[in-house]
């Protein structure tokens, strides 16, 4: 670089302490369950249909897979709020007023989530006390769906500081959430 070009001022990252961090992982596991079982379908299908070989028990590892898949996927996107939503009346409402109707939003999925996080650890210790296994290769369901009541877990817990950054501060919401608390 010369004297005479510009320096480009440096780009100021969001400081990432170590909620944000937390928050980061769940994502990434997510995505590695994204990548695993489309691992799995691949590997499956192309064993199938080139060598006429199948994976033993290929079928429940997929299911157990997309099952806990499912629940990690939650968890990464109940914290940022990517998850589908109808937001016609929050369009058309106040700032104050979207603030409101967010932070009642997360309650209610904050409720569900854990209530169904509770079914689930319910599920868990029953499939681990009555020892279901799979049918070929006689590997034991619980541990999938512990993995899987983990993850439900885990989106308590970011819906948890979802909740405390939507009152609190707002100032650390991904995404550039600036609107100022309710008064």
């Amino acid at each position: 670089m010369s004297d005479t070009e510009p320096a480009t001022p440096p780009s100021t990252p969001r400081p990432h302490n170590g909620m944000d961090r937390f928050i980061d992982s769940i994502e990434l596991i997510a995505a590695v369950f994204v990548g695993l079982v489309a691992f799995d379908v691949f590997v499956s299908v192309l064993l199938r249909y080139l060598f006429n070989v199948m994976i033993p028990d290929a079928y429940n590892f997929g299911q157990l897979l997309l099952g806990i898949l499912i629940f990690w996927g939650i968890a990464a996107t109940s914290y940022r709020g990517t998850h589908i939503t109808v937001d016609l009346v929050w369009a058309n409402a106040s700032p104050k007023w979207q603030r409101i109707i967010d932070i009642f939003a997360t309650l209610v999925l904050l409720f569900v989530v854990a209530v169904q996080t509770w079914t689930l650890l319910d599920k868990v210790t029953s499939t681990y006390g009555d020892h279901i296994l799979t049918a070929e290769l006689r590997i034991p369901y619980w541990p999938f769906f512990a993995l899987a009541w983990i993850g439900d877990a885990a989106a308590v817990l970011l819906i948890v500081v979802r909740t405390y950054r939507l009152i609190f501060r707002p100032d650390l919401m991904a995404g550039g959430y600036q609107i100022k608390p309710v008064e």
